[in-house]
């Protein structure tokens, strides 16, 4: 039977739904500015495909539909690249030298003499990635494989077709530049073709630009940005903390993009946040056979990024060696500003003349060089592990490392993120590791080397002390960290400490600002709250850029200070999870800051809107003998609020209790169940223990309900829960 035929009016608006998406794809994935709300693209998109969906043959290879996919493949098929994908000669020498060395050897290739002019280069960033190879047929996405052996790679085409900077279908309209949209170039005169005497080449490329080939194949790499892959790998470690089974951090942004390209499943990848840059091209329809005439490579370039694929803004023309050492120097400076990682730039001779009459030597370019930077992971050896507490009692393993010039820098510190992290990656003192350093990102141990274990290795266990001031340490349920209990005393959360007590919304003293704080905590003449006021005219006027009328307006404001609220000095304290709503409540349910202190977790739950969370941690601040010990100093100097009595309230007939639900109940959801029970007064736990006092099970319960019974716990259906409720059990 044949397929109905297409109405002419579905077929235009199929081609305007596709062009329509096609350019704000564009925008929004290259150029950084989105011409359509998210909403309005998703309701477009959902337009064209409806009208696929109602007449397939509108469905074609470069719809942006094609993009949305979920086949698992049983393995890649292979590719012959029609032009092998060959590599670069890398040049080792990392300093100026290497510049020189490559134009001294292209201008002995080319004969040339000293007193010749200078060669033009258009000088790249060398992107750490996937190398890949995009065959485009009449402007659509045909196929893309990786490099493989240069000769052979994979076809890899459905995950490529997820990466939104790559387009299915080239462009033949430029679009309109975007204020703003090009990150700013390292060095303005060595960037698109502003270099001294550089050839430009055609101008019809920079201002017209020519139809796509019939055939073209585009080189470029699949990359990660930095903070995609700081964003991806948090999420990993949550998914790890909440228990979740396979799964792991990635070691760099390079094996997590290669991993991702060469993932069977598509919904992996597209889960990925991969990003493209083309630099090169394969096979291409030749002028007499109605392909694009080209002189330069950098004429290449911009008609790709006229095209609708993108070219890293970094592209530079340089003229003779001197213009190349700048851009290297330039790059090096700027590489940690970089939202992605690079090892190096790339030159290449830029006249294609001449490319062509260099050729080749084995299988690399004799007009092109890779020249390298310092490289950013390096082996050494831990020779310890210690605990760095930070500003806000954040207990962090840190390796101490054999020194190792890594990145540009000589590191002797990586971090191990938490004692998950650090278990996970097996890491132990004197283990060889392999160290990462990157842009602004801390350094970090990736991996151990197994092999190079020693015998005597011990393995890594979060201490349950603060190592800065002894104060338990303690782990949130649900967190993945460990934190200081002793706020108020701990030397390494000092100045948070304070900056918290004094700002605004707290004790509120004025001109005692994070400059002066840092002086005073310096100066040793404040190591806890109390000691604020306990300063004195001579140790403030001795502090840098203190007068003595500044001296005398602080001390009057930290006088003034002293007459407070309740919920403003419990705020100001700083305990975990007790914001200004919190702290309100807290003062209003208790009246009184002892009632606080004093109370039990249980009699903290009772507080509206204080959770399982906010109990604990309340109750833990207060039960640290130093945090008890700076609030009666601070009362002894001075603090003091007014105070009142605790409303009278009813007793709650199942305060004290511990009440675990398993299974359904007939009338009632889990989540009603509890809150009727911590209503009462009770605490719902999630296992049984002999503190249990009543398990209440419905259908299908589980382990829960053998274990109460093997403990001999009290069991209860909801018509016993309801009647545990009215207090007649």
């Amino acid at each position: 039977m044949s397929e109905a035929p297409v109405p002419a009016r579905a077929r235009e608006r199929a081609d305007a739904l596709r062009e329509l998406l096609h350019d704000h794809a564009h925008r929004y994935y290259v150029l950084d500015a989105p011409s359509l709300p998210d909403a309005e693209y998703d309701k477009l998109f959902q337009e064209l495909q409806a009208l696929e969906e109602q007449h397939p043959a509108l469905r074609t290879p470069d719809s942006p539909t094609q993009r949305v996919g979920g086949k698992v493949l049983d393995g890649f098929g292979k590719v012959r690249h029609k032009v092998p994908m060959l590599s670069i000669r890398t040049e080792t020498d990392i300093e100026a030298s290497g510049a020189r060395n490559f134009d001294a050897r292209v201008r002995r290739e080319l004969g040339l003499a000293e007193t010749d002019p200078p060669i033009g280069y258009v000088a790249e960033l060398k992107f750490d990635g996937l190398a890949i190879n995009l065959r485009y047929e009449h402007g659509t996405l045909v196929q893309a494989a990786t490099r493989g052996d240069g000769e052979i790679g994979e076809d890899v085409t459905q995950n490529i077709q997820t990466i939104g900077q790559i387009p299915l279908r080239l462009s033949t309209v430029r679009p309109e530049p975007v204020e703003g949209s090009a990150p700013t170039p390292v060095r303005p005169e060595l960037v698109e073709g502003q270099a001294r005497g550089a050839s430009t080449g055609s101008a019809r490329t920079a201002s017209s630009p020519l139809p796509p080939p019939p055939v073209l194949e585009v080189r470029g790499e699949v990359y990660m940005r930095r903070d995609d892959f700081e964003r991806m790998n948090e999420l990993q470690r949550e998914k790890i903390a909440k228990g979740a089974k396979n799964e792991k951090t990635f070691v760099n942004p390079r094996n997590a993009a290669a991993g991702a390209v060469r993932q069977l499943d598509q919904a992996i990848t597209r889960q990925r946040p991969l990003s493209f840059f083309a630099y090169g091209w394969g096979e291409i329809t030749p002028p007499e056979e109605g392909g694009p005439a080209f002189e330069t490579h950098h004429d290449v370039l911009q008609a790709m990024k006229a095209w609708g694929l993108p070219v890293s803004d970094r592209v530079a023309l340089a003229h003779g060696a001197e213009d190349l050492v700048a851009y290297h120097q330039a790059v090096g400076r700027e590489r940690d500003g970089l939202p992605f990682d690079i090892d190096g730039v790339v030159y290449k001779v830029d006249n294609l003349a001449l490319q062509k009459r260099m050729g080749f030597v084995t299988r690399e370019p004799r007009w092109a060089v890779a020249h390298k930077f310092p490289a950013q992971e390096q082996v050494t050896t831990v020779e310890s592990i210690d605990i760095y507490v930070g500003r806000t009692g954040k207990l962090t393993p840190v390796a101490r490392l054999k020194p190792v010039f890594v990145g540009g820098v000589t590191v002797t510190n990586a971090t191990l993120h938490n004692e998950d992290e650090a278990r996970r990656k097996d890491v132990r003192v004197g283990d060889t590791v392999i160290v990462r350093r990157a842009g602004d990102v801390i350094p970090e141990v990736v991996a151990v080397v197994p092999d190079k274990r020693l015998h005597e290795a011990q393995l890594f266990t979060m201490p349950r002390l603060c190592p800065v001031c002894g104060s338990e340490a303690v782990r949130e349920e649900g967190e993945v960290d460990y934190r200081c209990t002793g706020g108020l005393f701990c030397g390494a959360q000092r100045k948070q400490a304070i900056l918290h007590f004094v700002q605004r919304r707290a004790l509120d003293v004025e001109g005692l600002g994070e400059k002066l704080v840092d002086q005073m905590v310096e100066a040793g003449i404040v190591k806890t709250l109390p000691d604020l006021y306990r300063l004195g005219l001579v140790a403030l006027v001795a502090l840098e850029r203190m007068g003595e009328k500044s001296a005398q307006n602080l001390l009057a404001g930290l006088e003034q200070s002293k007459k407070t609220t309740l919920p403003r000095f419990l705020y100001g304290l700083g305990i975990r999870h007790v914001g200004e709503t919190t702290a309100k409540d807290l003062a209003r349910y208790f009246g009184r800051l002892d009632g606080v202190m004093d109370a039990s977790p249980e009699q903290l739950l009772e507080v509206p809107d204080v959770g399982p969370i906010v109990a604990e941690s309340v109750h833990t601040f207060f039960q640290q003998p130093h945090n008890r010990e700076v609030v009666e100093q601070l009362r002894a100097c001075g603090v003091h609020w007014e105070e009142g009595e605790p409303p009278v309230r009813a007793p709650k007939p199942l305060a004290g209790k511990t009440v675990v639900l398993t299974g359904t109940l007939p009338t009632l959801t889990r989540d009603e169940a509890k809150d009727m029970l911590e209503a009462a007064g009770a605490k719902v736990a999630g296992s049984v223990s002999k503190k249990t006092d009543y398990v209440v099970a419905g259908a299908e319960a589980g382990s829960k309900l053998e274990k109460a019974q093997a403990l001999g716990v009290a069991v209860l259906d909801e018509e016993g829960l309801q009647a545990l409720l009215k207090g007649e059990l």
